[in-house]
């Protein structure tokens, strides 16, 4: 995660997680949210909650542009506005039926979520491809342990024990999860990029023993 004094960037996917059409759930420091790209590609990012009975929106649908919720149908533009109400269908919606919207961007492959007011964009990722995301059931701090490294703005650089060097970007999840994405130079052959998915799966293991490990202590 990307930090300064005025806000924060959050690697909540990949771009080819997350294809036309479809919405997910995802976590940033300000809690869960719903992650979904239009119809036409446009990705959006809002509150994972219908205003109308508290349903998580990431359990919804997407329906051209508009993200539209599971339970009665309420359905939601990119800035958050409400465009329709089925049970009402001549009724214009009014502006205070609204969602809370991030900020989103996505560039490299990865798509990033703003908290507050970052000054910059998020951190690019020139000459790196994303590899694969994969959850850890184990803190950040031991998959860092783990990686023998320390996760800085632009990641976490990896020296496997195969003798690759691999990117992460490390998420914090509930219930002491991290979120894993993996990249590679862009460059990497088929070979090299089965080595690097082996070699992230071996790194997940290690960190949840470590984690097993604490609690068995």
């Amino acid at each position: 995660m990307l930090s300064d004094t005025t806000g924060s960037w959050t690697p909540v996917a990949l771009s080819a997680d997350l294809p036309k059409g479809t919405v997910v759930p995802a976590r940033t420091p300000a809690g869960q949210i719903a992650l979904w790209r239009s119809r036409s590609g446009r990705v959006a990012a809002s509150a994972d909650r219908c205003p109308h009975r508290g349903m998580r929106l990431s359990h919804g649908f997407v329906r051209g542009e508009a993200l539209s919720c599971i339970y009665h149908g309420w359905s939601y533009t990119r800035t958050g506005t409400c465009l329709r109400i089925p049970a009402h269908p001549g009724l214009t919606p009014p502006e205070t039926i609204r969602l809370e919207t991030q900020r989103v961007e996505e560039s490299d492959g990865v798509i990033w979520v703003g908290a507050g007011q970052p000054v910059a964009g998020p951190p690019r990722l020139e000459g790196l491809v994303p590899l694969r995301s994969l959850v850890a059931d184990a803190r950040t701090q031991l998959v860092e342990a783990a990686a023998n490294g320390k996760a800085g703005p632009n990641g976490l650089v990896w020296h496997a024990h195969n003798g690759q060097t691999i990117r992460l970007l490390l998420v914090p999840q509930d219930a002491g999860q991290t979120l894993i994405h993996v990249l590679l130079d862009k460059d990497s052959s088929l070979a090299a990029r089965i080595a690097a998915s082996r070699a992230s799966e071996t790194l997940r293991r290690m960190a949840e023993a470590l984690q097993a490990k604490g609690k068995a202590s």
